[in-house]
């Protein structure tokens, strides 16, 4: 089964963000590099997805005109394919040529997805749902994502953990095998 690696929004922006915090960062940095480098090695077509807004606001972390669209400063990835999204799934974001991420996956017969990058319950997971959807099969790195400490309406807080423990039990069997990152390659 022809597989990729997609790595989402593993970028600078979110560093600049009130909610960022780098107590989980440094185990997140170390399981998506890991998997980055296993899939280079195999020879998997790693696709790079950052998420950017439509704005020339050098004062938002997501206009490209921030600087911040870029990769994780800690991450080394050398992508086969980069594309850009201003929603949440990934399938839609575009290359520079125009075309969707979810194109490429079908005129390049990829069959199944390793789901990776920021933030574990926002972008990963319905790009997950997403690709399932449309008929891949999905591994979700559920170690390879990476999510800040929430607060709900009633003002309860939710730790990266229990976050990840949601999106662990919403997805599996679903929408996704969620493994970890040394298992997301088959």
């Amino acid at each position: 089964m022809k597989q990729a690696l997609i790595v989402i929004d593993a970028q600078e922006s979110f560093r600049q963000r009130p909610f960022w915090d780098d107590a989980e960062y440094p185990a997140y940095v170390r399981a998506q590099q890991a998997l980055i480098d296993a899939a280079a090695a195999r020879g998997i077509a790693v696709l790079q997805v950052f998420h950017q807004a439509n704005s020339d606001d050098p004062a938002n972390p997501f206009s490209p005109a921030s600087g911040h669209v870029a990769t994780l400063r800690e991450l080394r990835i050398s992508p086969t394919a980069v594309f850009r999204k201003t929603v949440h799934s990934s399938l839609y974001a575009r290359d520079e040529a125009g075309g969707t991420l979810h194109d490429w996956l079908k005129a390049n017969a990829i069959e199944a997805v390793a789901i990776s990058g920021l933030r574990t319950e926002q972008c990963c997971e319905t790009t997950a749902r997403h690709a399932s959807d449309e008929g891949f099969k999905v591994r979700y790195a559920l170690d390879a994502t990476l999510t800040f400490t929430m607060q709900s309406a009633s003002g309860k807080r939710y730790s990266p953990q229990e976050i990840r423990e949601h999106t662990a039990l919403v997805l599996q069997g679903r929408f996704a095998d969620v493994v970890p990152a040394a298992d997301a390659l088959a």
